[in-house]
């Protein structure tokens, strides 16, 4: 599926590839969905804490828990179908902290015999409005070499060291990209990087051989969203230019062109609720950005409901325009 051939099709939906993981991902598809557009979600499977991590210990299977949000997020069933796929049980020899998404799923690669048929087989059932797929159909464990010099093993603990990240890799380092996020990648007419963990749920699937490569070949518009605020052990004291800078220095160089950013005010209320956690605003620097060769948009994209979250209607509107743009 080459780029040329969509694009030659200017009634065709514009194709829209995802890239990540993580809560942030999840909220801002639950917008793009409402879009005219071919939407393929590719996300990380280097989770290895709470549920997703026991399965993945006791069964030998790709982590399934940022999959379940995803699906879960494009899922145009019936809600209460949606909720139940999130259900955690609170309860139970066995049960206790798993999501009832994360056992289908891992019912689903023992029934089919397969992780990515099983991501199929649970998008159709829940008419899922895309294309769900891991970045790789094997495991990955997230390593970081810290500013001290250690390197922290596992996704879950790297943030709990509460060092300065100076690099993560992958282990195994030869592990294979899957064929259809690299088919969904090449014939894109935009992807979509973020939002989400910078460490941990971004650049995990950039280092995956092949992904960054394809992204860098593709001729689709490329599109990175910026988190609102920075993440304790992860980005702290964190500019906007600082997450742009830390992706290119994983991948070789910029990957991408556009840099979406919040410019609303955070109320201080709000702002000291997350600093008692540890986090604050990403610093805007726009001037920075536009001296290495960035187009920004910058909006007000946050909500505030108990949580900071994007708006998932703006986000959708700004991607859709970009999107729609590169496909004429």
């Amino acid at each position: 599926m080459e780029k040329g051939a969509g694009a030659a099709n200017a009634a065709a939906n514009p194709r829209v590839v995802v890239i990540g993981g993580g809560t942030g991902l999840s909220v801002m598809l639950r917008g793009l969905k409402k879009k005219p557009v071919d939407i393929t979600a590719i996300v990380t499977v280097a989770d290895d804490g709470g549920s997703s991590g026991r399965l993945r210990d006791e069964l030998q299977m790709p982590p399934p828990g940022d999959i379940r949000s995803v699906i879960s997020a494009l899922a145009e069933s019936e809600p209460l179908l949606s909720e139940m796929l999130q259900y955690r049980f609170s309860g139970g020899k066995g049960l206790a902290g798993h999501s009832l998404g994360n056992l289908i799923l891992a019912a689903l690669r023992d029934i089919t015999g397969d992780f990515v048929t099983g991501i199929r087989e649970l998008s159709r059932v829940l008419a899922v409005r895309g294309v769900v797929l891991p970045a790789s159909h094997e495991s990955i464990v997230l390593k970081a070499r810290m500013a001290d010099g250690t390197v922290v093993e596992g996704e879950s603990k790297i943030t709990k060291y509460g060092g300065r990240i100076e690099r993560v890799f992958l282990h195994p380092e030869e592990i294979q990209p899957l064929p259809e996020a690299i088919e969904a990648i090449r014939g894109a007419d935009a992807i979509v990087m973020g939002p989400g963990s910078l460490y941990t749920s971004v650049i995990p699937n950039l280092l995956v051989p092949g992904i960054a490569d394809a992204i860098r070949a593709s001729e689709a518009v490329k599109v990175y969203i910026c988190n609102v605020m920075t993440q304790p052990g992860e980005t702290d004291g964190y500019s906007v230019t600082d997450h742009v800078n830390a992706i290119a220095a994983h991948v070789g160089g910029p990957l991408f062109e556009h840099v979406i950013v919040n410019n609303g005010d955070i109320p201080r209320r709000v702002r000291s609720l997350y600093a008692e956690k540890g986090a604050d605003v990403v610093r805007l620097d726009l001037e920075a950005l536009s001296a290495l060769g960035y187009s920004t948009i910058a909006d007000e994209l946050i909500l505030f409901q108990g949580v900071l979250r994007h708006d998932a209607n703006k986000l959708s509107h700004h991607i859709y325009r970009l999107a729609i743009g590169r496909n004429r």
